[in-house]
């Protein structure tokens, strides 16, 4: 017989917290550019309230394309994000180092938080 935890089993947070996963590609030599400035928004982005983790990647078979994995407590947060300062002259530079268009992936979590 095993014994059972006392500690209480997270809520699922389905329909609350969101994940939004960002493709990004730089245009053909701008990989470290465009990775200086998305390493930029990292810290900024983590001290927002509503954030609970981003983080950067880089690609290991293409050296200009990023990966961004972001979750936030919800919508909202994400919302008031894209309207930080700092996010909009980002966004607005975009076009001097981006290739095409950013492929942008909002995901809902489905299951319980492992812990």
């Amino acid at each position: 017989m095993t014994a059972q935890s006392t500690l209480a089993t997270p809520a699922p947070t389905y329909g609350v917290q969101l994940t939004l996963i960002a493709f990004i590609r730089a245009k053909p030599g701008l990989g470290d550019e465009l990775g200086s400035r998305l390493g930029a928004l990292v810290e900024p982005s983590r001290a927002e309230a509503g954030n609970i983790n981003y983080d950067l990647h880089r690609s290991n078979d293409d050296p200009d394309v990023w990966v961004l994995y972001e979750n936030w407590k919800e919508e909202a947060d994400l919302t008031l994000h894209f309207e930080q300062p700092y996010m909009k002259a980002f966004v607005a530079a975009l076009p001097e180092v981006l290739e095409g268009e950013m492929d942008l992936r909002r995901c809902s979590m489905v299951t319980n938080i492992a812990g």
